[in-house]
C-alpha cells in the first residue's frame, strides 16, 4: 500500500484541441508517474461544471495557468500523502477544497486532470491495467467502436458557430470482435475516403493525437444541397463495401448550436432554413427509418427533456443525450424520468472528477441506459481502458487508430474472455434480437469490481 502513496503532483499548461490545457502529473512513493489532460470541448454545453480559466486578451481568455495554480497552491498539499488507490478518498477531498463544488473551489479542468491522473497512477502503482483497476475481473466488453467520416463545417450558411458539427460516424456493429469491426471499418472508411476525393476532391483531415482518430471529411458548401443527400452517400459506400447491415451511421448532430432561443427553431441544421422541434423529430425518425442510423446524439436543444423523451418513443435506435445530461447525475435522473434518451454520453471533465462520473454510471445502468465514453475532452487513449473498465456498450469513435490499437491489445489480452458488445451494446429495441454468437452473450454488470478502485 506505502508504494501508492502520493508523493508529489504538479500541473503545467500545454495545447490541446489548439487551445490551452491542462496537464496534471501525480508521483507515488514506489517512483509511478502518471499524468492526465483536461481540455475544453468543441460544442460545450451550458450545463457542464465551470472551469478554471485566465481571462484577459492572452490566449482569448483560455489560459489555464490560473488552474495549474490552483493544482499546486490547494490541491497538492490537501492529497499529498494519500492513497492513489483510494480513487474515492482523494476525489471527496479535492471536491471538499469548494464544499463540493468544482467550479467554486478548484475547477473543473483542474479536478478532472487531477482525478484522471490518480487513477492512471493508482493503476500503475498497483501493476494492474487501468481497465482492469476501473472495473475488476468483470471489465471484459469491447463497446461497438466506430470512426469518424464526415465534419459539419459550414455548408448551409448557417448563422452561428456550430463547432463543426454534426459530424458522422461509420458504427461496427454486427461483428464477432473488435478485430473484425476494425478491420471493416477500415475498408469502409477507406473507401468512402476514396470516393470523396475522386467524386469531389475532398481529402480526409486526421487526427493523430486522439485516441478518437478520426478520418473526417469536412464538407464546403455547394456539395450537396441537404444533409439526406451525405446520408444517401454514406449508405451506399457501405453497402458498396460489402458490410451493409453490420455497419451503420452514428451522428452527434449538437442541435443546440443551431437552436435559436428567440424563435424556438432550429436553424440550418439538416439544410437551409428553419425548423420546427416537430419536424426535427420527423427527420430523426426518417433517419432510423429510412437510412442506416444507428445513433444519434443531441438531436434537441439542451434543456428540452420532453422533446427528447418524444424521439426516444418514436424511434427504435439509440438517442445519446451529452449537452442534455453533461454527465451529471442530477440531470440523468431528470432524464430518466422524462424518459428522455437511452444512452449517455461520458466525458469526466463536464462534471468534475471520475467518482462523480462513475456515479453517474451507475445510475445510468441501473436505469437501463447505456453509456458512450467520448475522448474529446484530453482523455487520448485512456478512453479505451474507461470503456472496458465500464464494460460500455459503445464508443464514440476509437475504432482505428491509437485507439483501436489499445483496443487490440485489450482483446489480446483478455483472450477468450474478450467480448465484442456489437449491436448488443446499442440501445434501442431494434438490436435487442441481434443473435450473433459474441452479442447473444449477456454483457456483465459494468459496476461490479468498483471496490477496486473506490
Amino acid at each position: 500500500m506505502s508504494g501508492s502513496v502520493i508523493k508529489n503532483v504538479f500541473a503545467r499548461q500545454i495545447m490541446g484541441r489548439n487551445y490551452p490545457a491542462i496537464s496534471a502529473t501525480v508521483v507515488t512513493e514506489n517512483g509511478t508517474v502518471a499524468s492526465a489532460v483536461c481540455t475544453a470541448g468543441i460544442s460545450i454545453g451550458t450545463h457542464e461544471v465551470a472551469f478554471a480559466y485566465d481571462g484577459g486578451s492572452r490566449w482569448h481568455g483560455l489560459g489555464v495557468m490560473n488552474a495549474v495554480n490552483q493544482v499546486t497552491e490547494l490541491i497538492a498539499p490537501a492529497i499529498i500523502g494519500l492513497d492513489a488507490a483510494d480513487q474515492f478518498l482523494i476525489d471527496q477531498t479535492m471536491l471538499s477544497i469548494g464544499g463540493g463544488d468544482p467550479a467554486r473551489g478548484i475547477g473543473g479542468n483542474a479536478a478532472a486532470a487531477v482525478s484522471g491522473a490518480v487513477l492512471k497512477a493508482g493503476a500503475a502503482a498497483l501493476g494492474i491495467p487501468l481497465y482492469q483497476h476501473i472495473g475488476g475481473i468483470d471489465a471484459v466488453v469491447l463497446p461497438a467502436a466506430s470512426y469518424g467520416v464526415v465534419g459539419g463545417s459550414n455548408r448551409y450558411d448557417r448563422l452561428k458557430e456550430a463547432g463543426a458539427k454534426p459530424t458522422y460516424s461509420f458504427i461496427a456493429h454486427t461483428f464477432d470482435s473488435f478485430s473484425e469491426a476494425s478491420y471493416a471499418l477500415w475498408e469502409a472508411a477507406n473507401a468512402w475516403q476514396e470516393f470523396m476525393l475522386t467524386t469531389y476532391g475532398l481529402s480526409a483531415l486526421r487526427s493523430s493525437e486522439a485516441a478518437t482518430t478520426t478520418g473526417f471529411v469536412y464538407v464546403p458548401p455547394g456539395i450537396v444541397q441537404k444533409e439526406v443527400e451525405l446520408w444517401q452517400m454514406m449508405g451506399e459506400i457501405i453497402a458498396k463495401s460489402g458490410y451493409e447491415g453490420r455497419i451503420g451511421l452514428q451522428v452527434d448532430l449538437a442541435a443546440d448550436c443551431f437552436y435559436n432561443k428567440q424563435t424556438g427553431l432550429y436553424e440550418n441544421l439538416f439544410g437551409p432554413g428553419a425548423m420546427t422541434r416537430d419536424e426535427v423529430i420527423a427527420t430523426v425518425r426518417e433517419m432510423a427509418d429510412k437510412y442506416c442510423f444507428v445513433s444519434v446524439e443531441d438531436p434537441l436543444h439542451e434543456d428540452d427533456f420532453e422533446g427528447h423523451a418524444m424521439i426516444t418513443r418514436a424511434v427504435d435506435i439509440q438517442i445519446v443525450g451529452d449537452d442534455l445530461f453533461t454527465t451529471n447525475v442530477s440531470r440523468v435522473t431528470e432524464g430518466i424520468k422524462a424518459g428522455a434518451c437511452n444512452c449517455v454520453l461520458l466525458k469526466v471533465n463536464q462534471i468534475g472528477t471520475i467518482t462523480q462520473a462513475l456515479e453517474m454510471i451507475q445510475l445510468a445502468y441501473e436505469n437501463g441506459y447505456g453509456v458512450m465514453p467520448c475522448s474529446s475532452r484530453g482523455e487520448g487513449v485512456d478512453i479505451v481502458d474507461y470503456s472496458v473498465g465500464i464494460n460500455a456498450g459503445t464508443i464514440r469513435e476509437s475504432g482505428i487508430g491509437s485507439g483501436g490499437s489499445r483496443f487490440l491489445e485489450i482483446e489480446k489480452e483478455l483472450g477468450s474472455r474478450a467480448l465484442y458488445a456489437g449491436a448488443r451494446g446499442l440501445k434501442g429495441s431494434r438490436f435487442q434480437s441481434i443473435t450473433t454468437q459474441a452479442e447473444a452473450q449477456q454483457c456483465p454488470d459494468a459496476n461490479k469490481g468498483r471496490q477496486s478502485w473506490a
